[in-house]
Order: C-alpha cells, then structure tokens, then sequence
C-alpha cells in the first residue's frame, strides 16, 4: 500500500478528518438563490470524509475501476464535493459539466470522454435522457435533489437516487488513486472555436491550488466566498482547494448573486471572494446604497477586473483588489498583490514560471507593444493533455511555449496587463476600443442593471474594423428615456469612437458557468434591425 500524501484529494480529506473533524469547512447558503428559508447545509471533514466513502462504494458497485470516467452535473450542492473526494478514493476520473449544457454539446461531453455514468440534480434529467442515444457507455445515474424533496426519477431510465447510497454504511475503502499525479478530472474548454476539449487535471493540480492562499494573502482566519460553479477552474482553485487544505470555512452558493452577494458576506462573515469575467460589472451597476461598504469583506480576489471601474470599486465597497490570471489549459499563473503595482495589471508570474508577450514569430515584445500571452516552466518547457485529442496538445505548444491565444502588453517594470482574447479586439477607425471604460460610463447611469460591451463587423464592411455595440439589462421595464439616457451618458463622457453604435437591450446577458459573457451568443442574436437594437436618437436627428 502506499504512503499517504496531501496531493491526493481522497487521502487529503482522510487525514484532515483524522485530526480536524468537526471543523465545519463547507457551508452552503441558501439565501443567494431565492431559498433563504432553507438551513444552510454544513459539511465537516469527518462528513466529507464518511460521505465520499459511502459515495466511492456506490460507483465501485457499479463497476467503476481505476481510470473509469463519470460526469458530475449540478450546481454546487454539497454532494458535488464529496462527489469529487470519490473519485479519487475510486480511483477515477470525474468530468464536471455545466448544468445548463444541453443538447448535443452535452452528448460530445459525455461521449468523447467515455463516461460510464453520471451523478446529477433532478432538474438535469431531462437533458441527460435526450443525450444518452449519442453516448451508449452512459450506463447508470445517481440524482440529487436540487429542491427541497425527493428527486422525482421518473424522467430518466435507470435512475437512483444518491440519498440511498450515502445512506447506506459501507467498510472504509483503501483510496484507489495511485498517488498525486493519477488522473482526477476532465475539464472541458467552452467549445468556442470547435468542439469543446478536456483538459486532463490530477489530484496533484488540485491539490497544490492550496499555495494560492499564501500568494492572495489569505488569514488564518480567512473566511472565503465563491458563486462560481465548482465546474469551473477558478471555483476549484480560488477557493476550494484553500478551503479543503488549510481549513479555512469556506461559504459556497449554488448560483452567483449580485443582488444578494452583499447579504450573503454580511451574513456569514466573509472576508473574501473571487470574481471573473463580467461580474464585476454587474456588481458595480446596482445602484449605490449609503452603506456600501459597511461589509466584512477586506479583498476581493479578481479574474479580469475592469481598469476603470478599479479605484471606485475599491473606494465604494471598502475592498482591496487582487488580481490574477491564468487558464485550466494555460501551465502557469500571475498576480498583482493587493496595493501593489499599476492598476489594470494582472500582475507578475508565479515562482518557478515564465510569462512573456511573444510576437508571431516568438520574438518577445518590448515594453507597451501588444502580443500574445505565453507560458512555460521556467527553464523547461510547456506541455497540455487534452484528453484523447494529442494533435490539439500538440497545437497549443509552439517552440515551447502555452500559447494562450490572449493579447496584452507588459511595461517597463514587468508588470503584465491584458488587452482581449484572439479575434475579440474592437478596432474602430483605427482605434482599439477598451470595454471597460464605455462598460463603467454605462453602468453609472440610473436603472441599468448590467452592460456588456463587444464588437460586431462594422456596417462600413472595412476589413478588421468593427462597430461597438452595448448589452444593456434595465433593471425593470425598459423607461422611455432608458436608450436615451444611456446615449447622453456616452456621448459626455466617451471620446467619439468608444461611443456605442447600437444599444442591444436584453432580459440578462448570456454567461457560462464561470459568469463570462457569452459574445458569441449575443453576436448570433444580434440584428440591427432587431425592435430590441437600438441607435442614438440624437444622431438620427442630426
């Protein structure tokens, strides 16, 4: 039998209930998705620990072994941990999927990873019933109730309910994984470009997450927050792994919030959480409240904080921001430490990496020229597993280097600072247009509710140019002035070129599971001729 290690997420939890099993470590809340009557649900390690025991004996009944691969598709319900503790006690590979993923992406999924089974809320069913003709190795399916009641099965053939198994005792299993770099899950891309691809993580990756709790500064007493699913990269690593290694009592929601987030830290204390992609936006918009910043929240650890919304975001909410970057399939990581370094830099790489901003050629780029974002072990070389897909493991490393298909600059101090995603840059008349700044402008006018800035082909058909467009969510029903005053918001307080064309009014605007707007969907429905597109009055008058 082999010795025990922290590195191996089953043997982890094993030896924190050995020593720490009463400390309640996950706390579910409730209030953030409408359900602020239902008791939080609390798990210790020593629940963590009983409950992926009795969860690893119901997948090895089922035949699962070393190396078999199931999927995981909820929210984040406690069962989803204890899920993944499972799998490394089994041996086995989990693949967490998005609850909203449907039809055939979510057969791809299920498919191309060759999942023998799968472990879901109620309200999956349905879309897993429909995708099991295109994946024939899905052979069973264990449910959890996402409301209050019994899981009703009847929509899926084959189904149990996992209430029975953890319910059931089972002897206390050996942890199956063989040590920290055995295989513990497929993470599968957005699937902008193409079919999605799996990322293959080990217990190891998972795991060492835990050192981004001395990186970020966390407390001893540190009580961090997150809405991010746990099917996303930034849930599990931000605050997951901290939580589960150091101890730390972490409070999770089943769903992100902007409405109640500041209810949910007041309520339970926290001192921390991490945000990406456009929610900081949507935080910023609501509209301000005399005591904003009367909360015990000290940092905020961000994915993508807008530049021009940094300072008064910090200012309004009593909050210091800690910036970071890095992707599941991107080898390496940097942050900017609270207080220190330009506002709008992600920061410096982590020890033992090296982040450059190559050009085509992999020439590096002096300081303030924009070129791609690159990564590799410092001194060695970049690698990736995309599962059962090496011509896209091959493709992703050029020379050596991750090639993240992320453009930036880095100035003359080494700090880096991100600029937009390839293909996604707004180039009009010439100029780069910078979201955040028309996003902040737009937030701050009365009654939005939430803004989202992207490009389309500009009307003028100029190769590479594009025209701006705004996604606007009021927050009731669209006033007769809304469009108006969002206009004359832009034209005073934008230079000419970063001001809208369109203002594309949306009932919310698309996100995935890590809330990053979804450009490509809001493009798909995009019409200029469309009665919810509209363009500034006062320029049709004049």
């Amino acid at each position: 039998m082999r010795e025990r290690s922290e590195m191996v997420l089953g043997d982890l939890i094993r030896m924190r209930a050995e020593t720490l099993p009463d400390r309640d470590v996950l706390t579910f809340e409730h209030l953030s998705d409408g359900g602020g009557t239902m008791p939080d649900e609390i798990r210790t390690y020593a629940d963590l620990a009983t409950n992926a025991n009795r969860i690893a004996a119901a997948l090895v009944a089922r035949g699962v072994v070393p190396g078999d691969r199931f999927a995981i598709m909820m929210r984040n319900h406690p069962e989803f941990v204890e899920t993944m503790i499972a799998a490394s006690i089994a041996g086995a590979i989990f693949v967490p999927i998005d609850p909203r993923t449907k039809g055939e992406k979510l057969a791809f999924m299920l498919r191309n990873a060759g999942c023998s089974g799968i472990v879901c809320s109620d309200d999956c069913l349905a879309e897993i019933a429909a995708a099991r003709a295109s994946a024939p190795a899905l052979a069973w399916t264990l449910v959890v109730a996402s409301g209050a009641g019994a899981p009703d099965l009847s929509a899926s053939r084959g189904a149990e309910a996992l209430a029975a198994a953890l319910a059931q005792p089972a002897p206390t299993l050996d942890v199956r994984a063989d040590g920290p770099m055995a295989p513990l899950q497929i993470m599968y891309t957005s699937g902008t470009t193409g079919d999605p691809k799996g990322i293959v993580g080990h217990n190891f990756r998972l795991c060492a997450a835990q050192m981004l709790a001395g990186m970020f500064g966390y407390a001893a007493d540190e009580r961090p927050y997150t809405g991010l699913s746990f099917t996303h990269g930034n849930a599990q690593a931000v605050t997951l792994a901290p939580v589960l290694y150091h101890g730390y009592r972490g409070v999770f929601s089943r769903r992100f919030s902007k409405r109640r987030l500041w209810d949910v830290c007041r309520q339970h204390g926290v001192t921390s959480f991490s945000l990406v992609g456009g929610m900081a936006t949507a935080i910023y918009s609501e509209t301000p409240r005399e005591g904003d910043a009367e909360n015990p929240v000290r940092m905020v650890v961000s994915g993508g904080m807008p530049a021009p919304i940094w300072e008064a975001f910090e200012k309004r909410f009593g909050v210091a921001i800690c910036e970071f970057y890095g992707a599941m399939d991107g080898g390496g990581m940097a942050w900017k430490p609270a207080g220190l370094g330009p506002v709008g830099s992600f920061g410096r790489p982590m020890p033992g990496i090296e982040m450059k901003v190559l050009d085509e050629a992999g020439a590096e780029c002096p300081p303030g020229e924009i070129g791609e974002i690159c990564v590799r072990p410092a001194g060695g070389e970049a690698s990736v597993e995309y599962f059962a897909n090496p011509e896209a493991s091959k493709k992703k490393i050029r020379a050596g280097w991750n090639r993240s298909g992320d453009y930036g600059w880095c100035d003359a101090d080494g700090w880096l600072f991100f600029g937009y995603r390839a293909g996604d840059a707004i180039r009009r008349n010439g100029d780069f247009i910078l979201p955040g700044y028309v996003e902040k402008v737009i937030a701050e006018v009365p009654g939005v509710s939430d803004v989202f800035v992207y490009g389309v082909p500009a009307a003028s058909g100029a190769p590479g140019e594009k025209d701006v467009v705004a996604a606007v969510v009021f927050e009731a029903e669209l006033a007769a002035d809304g469009v108006a005053a969002v206009f004359r918001a832009c034209r005073a307080g934008l230079e000419p070129n970063f001001v809208p064309s369109w203002l594309h009014v949306v009932d919310e605007i698309p996100k995935t599971a890590s809330e990053k707007p979804q450009e490509r969907v809001l493009r798909e429905r995009f019409s200029p001729q469309a009665a919810n597109v509209f363009t500034d009055p006062e320029a049709r008058r004049g």
